[in-house]
């Protein structure tokens, strides 16, 4: 008989059939990951700046710009004339001292020495094995402390002599949207510049920190 041709199971054998419940399924753990990390971090940035500077900056610029923007028969005329004569000049000093001096302590306390009478303990291994795979292959624990001692004192100081010069000159000229338009600019500039500087810019700083951590 085949299995196409096997009648059904009446209630009655139905009612007859058992079973048992399969055992619940449990994951064990190879790895059991945990971290103890003891940090200890002892920073201290001391940090000294002297600048001294002595500058002469010249930036004449002349520019002109002529357009014709969807003007037909248009003229655009941009004209930028500039003479510039400068004479800079520094006679001085800048000088910039800074003096420092630090003195930080951050030593650590000696690591304590476990007591005489716990040397060459050791603890006796377990005989058990019906527990060998409890809790995992591999057990690791961490515990986190970080002991942080900071310290930064910053000395500074800035000395500048300078001299700028900076004459612009620009021209700007454009049709935009205008039909048988003229625009014309001229922009015409003399500049004669003289900058002298008989000075001395000095800074002095001076910091001393005495820090103990």
């Amino acid at each position: 008989m085949t299995e196409a041709n096997r009648p059904p199971l009446s209630m009655a054998e139905l009612a007859a059939e058992g079973g048992t419940a399969l055992p619940d399924k449990e994951v064990y753990s190879l790895l059991d990951l945990n971290v103890d990390l003891d940090l200890g971090l002892d920073l201290a940035a001391p940090i000294d700046l002297a600048l001294a500077a002595n500058a002469n900056v010249a930036a004449p610029i002349d520019a002109a710009v002529g357009a014709n923007v969807l003007s037909d028969g248009s003229t655009a005329q941009a004209l930028s004339d500039q003479g510039v004569l400068i004479d800079q000049g520094i006679t001085g000093e800048a000088i910039a001292n800074s003096t420092q001096d630090s003195t930080i302590d951050q030593t650590e306390p000696a690591p304590q020495v476990p007591p005489a009478g716990n040397a060459g303990q050791v603890e006796a291994l377990p005989d058990d094995t019906a527990a060998a795979l409890d809790g995992g292959l591999l057990n690791i624990d961490v515990d986190v402390a970080a002991d942080l001692d900071l310290a930064a004192p910053i000395n500074g100081a800035v000395a500048l002599n300078a001299n700028i010069a900076a004459p612009i000159d620009a021209a700007v000229a454009a049709n935009i949207g205008s039909i048988g338009s003229e625009a014309t600019a001229v922009a015409q500039q003399d500049a004669i510049i003289n900058q002298d500087i008989d000075a001395i810019a000095e800074a002095n700083a001076d910091q001393r920190s005495d820090i103990a951590q």
